[in-house]
């Protein structure tokens, strides 16, 4: 390479880097806000997990505070204060605090915020359908075995959170309806699904055979 060659090459790299650091100058303040909202991106939601966190903590300190009171009612009235922050957090206390309403006799009330709840759309859904179990549960001698059944099918449906605890009930809707045979088929089913909890299908066995019924057979039962 001759000495003019290589001057050109020194020159040629030396206008590259004058324009390397004239652009870094000009735009270089764009890396640094996008480090700068990289950094401070993490930062919020380490501090928005911290908050969270710790909101959960105090909650959870305040139900346990109250569920250790005695007595039901002071139960009922400890939880009815609590502040929850969240749609999830409140559908909880709301529930516990119906739970202790119930105990204490004070069904009416209990039924009143568990449909509250059940009716909530900012609810997840597995709450709202649990606080719908719960209230009806707290009227099997109020509603008819009807109006029970329809709410309790509504519950059911395949893929619904609660589907095979409700459909328990309905079979038991469907033995004190006295159709023995509906009871013992839907409980069989109950008791061969695969999502089926060992004590739900423990129970399920249990009442078959009480009804004079088996697992596997398609039999009629005794009586």
């Amino acid at each position: 390479m001759s000495d003019t060659d290589s001057f050109i090459d020194e020159v040629t790299e030396e206008v590259r880097r004058d324009r390397f650091f004239h652009a870094l100058k000009r735009y270089g303040w764009i890396g640094g806000v996008a480090v700068a909202l990289i950094v401070g991106g993490a930062a919020y939601r380490e501090y928005s997990k911290a908050q969270e966190l710790a909101a959960a903590q105090a909650l959870g300190d305040q139900i346990t505070a109250a569920l250790e009171l005695e007595e039901d009612t002071a139960q009922a009235e400890a939880l009815a204060s609590i502040e929850a922050e969240t749609a999830r957090g409140r559908a909880i206390v709301a529930m516990l605090e119906a739970g202790a309403r119930a105990k204490a006799g004070d069904t009416t009330v209990a039924k009143d915020e568990l449909e509250a709840v059940a009716t909530d759309a900012e609810v997840p859904l597995i709450y709202r359908h649990i606080a719908s179990f719960k209230a009806l549960t707290l009227q099997a001698d109020s509603l008819s075995i009807d109006e029970r059944r329809l709410q309790y099918e509504a519950l059911a449906q395949p893929g619904a959170p609660l589907a095979l605890l409700a459909s328990e009930q309905l079979a038991l809707l469907d033995v004190e309806d006295g159709n023995t045979q509906a009871a013992i088929d839907r409980l069989r089913s109950i008791s061969q699904d695969a999502g089926a909890s060992a004590d739900l299908k423990e129970r399920a066995t249990q009442v078959i055979v009480a009804l004079g019924g088996s697992i596997e057979a398609t039999d009629t039962p005794e009586g």
